[in-house]
């Protein structure tokens, strides 16, 4: 029996590690996986003994808020791997954390597959050469990725990116707009202000000012706020009550309300690429702790926040940060794109590259049968 130990400490690396080891359960049954990660994970049968989704948090320095949570968990999961001797460990994004475990797997002498591996393609190429120094297989998701992890001395597979696995919309587009009951000639904005209440809590009242004033302008103009998975709908009710604008909440319909829309407006992070897979225009937002922001932009040196810009190599979606984000910001953009067809074909143009960019699909089947090889159950090739 394969017996896998996962570490995904966010959402969206739970989202990624279940995919693939349910994938992995497919094709080998007898499959032992224990570890940390959150309800995707457990809800695909993993052994889940750390959650630590509650406590992810947005930027560098408001992690130190929950440092000592963190560094217990780090022991915890360097206990399992001595108690339970798992084959394989799998990393799945959580850069800070998952570093110190891969050197961990190194000094007990377990291999390890690090799979959305910390982003030294985008700064910090030092991390590239602490990951390859520990001997941990990168699978790597972006093409810059796999360049950059190469030339530091790691061994790296380039599976693509699993979004463009995960990212579909099953209904034609006239059925969805039949099923939100959309009228002739209606357009459609559809807003996601972000998975936690620290992005929500400053993004969602400026988008919903935008909003109200937007109504006002354009008399056929339908707005769709997304509710991401396990934020409350009175949570979000609160802020639509206090802006009085009419906006309909759905949950569990991210990619639907993406379809539909004419562009969105949304929180800098996963949804900018899902948006960018179904060639959805986008308006991207970012408000973060002025540390953090610091840090990113001037430090890093980061040119770009949002994954569209940053595969494509130069600005091809808006982004408004920090002071840029202003409801007069937001409106202006939108009205001009409600206006102006021509700009959102643009984008949507733009947006099929950085599709093209990510690979031609088959990332969670290819990431499974890396984990079968590293854990022996596979021959390479």
């Amino acid at each position: 029996m394969l017996k896998i130990m996962v570490s995904a400490g966010e959402i969206s690396g739970d989202m990624h590690a279940a995919a693939v080891l349910k994938k992995l359960r497919a094709k080998e049954p007898e499959l032992e996986i224990f570890g940390m990660g959150g309800p995707q994970l457990k809800a695909m049968g993993a052994e889940i003994l750390i959650d630590p989704t509650a406590i992810s948090t947005i930027g560098y320095l408001e992690a130190f808020k929950n440092l000592k949570e963190h560094f217990a968990h780090l022991k915890k999961m360097k206990n399992l791997i001595k108690l339970r001797k798992p084959d394989l460990v799998f990393l799945v994004d959580y850069s800070a954390f998952n570093m110190r475990l891969a050197k961990a797997c190194r000094e007990l002498g377990v291999k390890a597959v690090n799979y959305f591996p910390p982003s030294a393609w985008l700064y910090n190429r030092r991390r590239a050469k602490k990951m390859a120094a520990y001997g941990t297989k990168i699978a790597a998701v972006f093409p810059m990725e796999k360049e950059v992890y190469q030339e530091a001395g790691a061994e790296v597979s380039f599976v693509g990116h699993p979004l463009l696995d995960l990212v579909k919309v099953e209904s034609e587009t006239a059925e969805l707009k039949a099923k939100y009951q959309l009228k002739e000639k209606e357009q459609v904005i559809s807003l996601f202000p972000g998975s936690r209440k620290g992005e929500i809590d400053s993004l969602l009242t400026k988008m919903l000012e935008a909003a109200a004033i937007l109504k006002q302008k354009k008399s056929k103009l339908k707005i769709f706020l997304a509710a991401a998975a396990g934020i409350e709908i009175d949570y979000l009710l609160s802020f639509v009550r206090q802006s009085q604008v009419e906006v309909e909440i759905v949950e569990s319909a991210n990619y639907e309300l993406m379809q539909i829309a004419d562009f969105i407006i949304t929180a800098s992070g996963t949804t900018t690429l899902e948006a960018a897979i179904l060639q959805t225009p986008q308006l991207v937002c970012y408000q973060a702790a002025w540390s953090s922001y610091f840090l990113a932009k001037y430090i890093f040196k980061i040119e770009f926040v949002a994954l569209p810009n940053i595969i494509y190599g130069s600005q091809i979606v808006p982004e408004l940060l920090q002071n840029d984000f202003e409801t007069a910001e937001l409106v202006e953009i939108a009205l001009d794109w409600l206006n102006n067809q021509h700009k959102l074909n643009k984008i949507e143009a733009e947006l099929q590259t950085v599709r093209e960019k990510l690979g031609g699909g088959g990332a969670v089947n290819r990431t499974a049968d890396l984990l079968l090889q590293e854990g022996g159950l596979k021959n390479s090739g």
